[in-house]
């Protein structure tokens, strides 16, 4: 891990990331409030609980904890029926888990995500000539089950190299990795040690399980991208208690190395000053206001990824930006 030439960027994208192509779309729709098309946890949450009440099986025995108010978490909310063992608890929270997935398809339908344009950009804002001397993309990390990611990195990269195997995992020469570490909606008909396979999403709740193949692959690569990175940016994520195992990756990669990474939180401000409460055992935790000093001038802007992504921009590449195909539309 040398200091000499440019740092080695990292990404962590959540389920805010993919949120924040909804905002561009909807730019003066407050969708941390809005139900109807948003992707945060929350929103998704209501959506699913308020479908699965209409269900007269799933209510069953559950007709005191149905409630659709406060904050909503799908997740744990899967994980309390899987632990109750009450009569019909697995079909309850198989109906949950089928129900996100029905949601999230619903919402991501084609006709807006070729309007999405973020991911994208970033990927050309890497491939920059100016940015590469400065910053090095060695790998990102997904913890959502879409296809935005995906679609943006086949664009500027070609086939996702999503390290489904050791070999892979292992080819120096290959393309940057992005790993899937709770799967993909759209994993199907994979190429995986030359067979055609369709590849089980990691679902949601309590019961996951990562060692097994291919996650077992997946989840060793991420950890030798966060000991190799010297930055490590974390986008739309809260880093709640449903990311347990990921707080647990970080927490080894530090172990791993001679001195720690920066995690930089391109979050609303209070959600990092959270993550920062909760997680205050990584010294380097930089919330939006401290990210390379004086880069966010306002860390109230209602879209962080676009807000920074766009601040990026501006500050390492000059000129030309009205010849690029993405840049252009976040600078505005």
């Amino acid at each position: 891990m040398s200091e000499s030439g440019p740092k080695k960027i990292a990404y962590i994208f959540g389920a805010g990331a993919t949120h924040a192509e909804l905002m561009n779309l909807e730019p003066d729709l407050d969708l941390t409030k809005e139900t109807k098309i948003g992707l945060l946890i929350g929103n998704v949450s209501a959506r699913v609980i308020e479908e699965a009440r209409r269900d007269r099986a799933y209510k069953k025995d559950l007709e005191l904890v149905s409630a659709t108010k406060g904050s909503l978490n799908i997740e744990l909310l899967i994980s309390l029926i899987e632990n109750s063992k009450i009569q019909g608890w697995e079909n309850k929270a198989n109906k949950l888990k089928i129900l996100v997935k029905e949601d999230i398809e619903g919402i991501l339908t084609p006709e807006r995500t070729r309007r999405f344009y973020l991911h994208k950009a970033l990927f050309e804002f890497h491939s920059h000539r100016r940015v590469r001397s400065k910053e090095e993309l060695i790998g990102c990390i997904s913890l959502n089950y879409d296809h935005i990611l995906d679609t943006a990195y086949r664009q500027k990269h070609g086939p996702p190299n999503y390290c489904l195997t050791l070999a892979q995992s292992a080819l120096k020469s290959a393309r940057i990795p992005l790993l899937k570490l709770h799967g993909s909606f759209n994993w199907t008909q994979l190429s995986m040690r030359g067979r055609m396979r369709n590849i089980e999403i990691i679902p949601l709740g309590s019961n996951k399980s990562y060692l097994h193949a291919p996650y077992n692959s997946i989840w060793n690569r991420a950890m030798e991208l966060l000991i190799e990175c010297n930055t490590l940016r974390v986008i739309g994520c809260s880093l709640s208690q449903n990311d347990g195992h990921l707080i647990d990756l970080l927490f080894k990669a530090h172990l791993e190395r001679k001195k720690a990474f920066d995690i930089e939180l391109v979050t609303p401000q209070d959600i990092g000053d959270q993550i920062r409460k909760n997680y205050g055992f990584f010294p380097q935790i930089k919330t939006l206001r401290e990210i390379e000093g004086n880069l966010i001038a306002d860390t109230n802007a209602g879209n962080p990824f676009n807000y920074w992504l766009r601040s990026k921009i501006l500050r390492l590449i000059e000129k030309r930006i009205d010849r690029t195909q993405y840049l252009k539309a976040v600078v505005g």
